[in-house]
């Protein structure tokens, strides 16, 4: 009797989830904010809407001119404590192209952590397991520990595959479980 109280005590600590934003037609996009390769001299241009049905849509182009060639979405929000967690979850809809998921311990750190998803082109469920997240710096890895999965100050999604290309993702919303 005791195990089985044990696996569903287990089973419910693993149920846990923290939604980092949740898209509506009213929501705040005021934490939210498109970095492009403009700031390094880039061409490419990102933008972020909300869709009638309450989604966020982040759309543009990514140009390689001027040595170009990234947009990025990020969301920035005082540092939360993480460590019970163990993936980022996303609800998103793509375009077929494959994205980055980033994370930050602290919004004016150098360094994020990274990994990848491509998209379907259908609604569906990302799952980033936060521990296997890999440190770089401007496309480079790091050599340092992977995330912690202790503290996220920022959440991002960058697209830069090295080619000039529109890109359109749809998301709902932003968890970690």
């Amino acid at each position: 009797m005791q195990s089985i109280v044990l696996i569903l005590l287990s089973g419910l600590l693993n149920s846990v989830s923290m939604t980092l934003f949740d898209f509506s037609s009213e929501a705040d996009l005021s934490n939210w904010r498109v970095v492009d390769d403009v700031v390094m001299g880039g061409r490419s241009d990102g933008g972020l809407t909300l869709s009638a049905e309450g989604h966020a849509v982040y759309s543009g182009e990514v140009s390689l001119e001027n040595n170009g060639g990234f947009s990025s979405l990020r969301y920035q929000f005082a540092p939360l404590d993480v460590s019970e967690f163990t993936h980022l979850v996303l609800r998103v809809k793509g375009d077929g192209k494959r994205y980055q998921v980033r994370a930050k311990t602290d919004a004016r750190e150098y360094a994020s952590y990274v990994d990848y998803f491509t998209s379907s082109g259908e609604w569906e469920t990302v799952r980033i397991p936060l521990r296997e997240m890999t440190p770089t710096f401007r496309g480079r890895r790091l050599n340092l520990p992977d995330y912690p999965g202790e503290e996220m100050a920022e959440f991002a999604i960058l697209i830069g595959n090295k080619k000039n290309e529109s890109f359109r993702l749809v998301i709902d919303w932003v968890k970690l479980d």
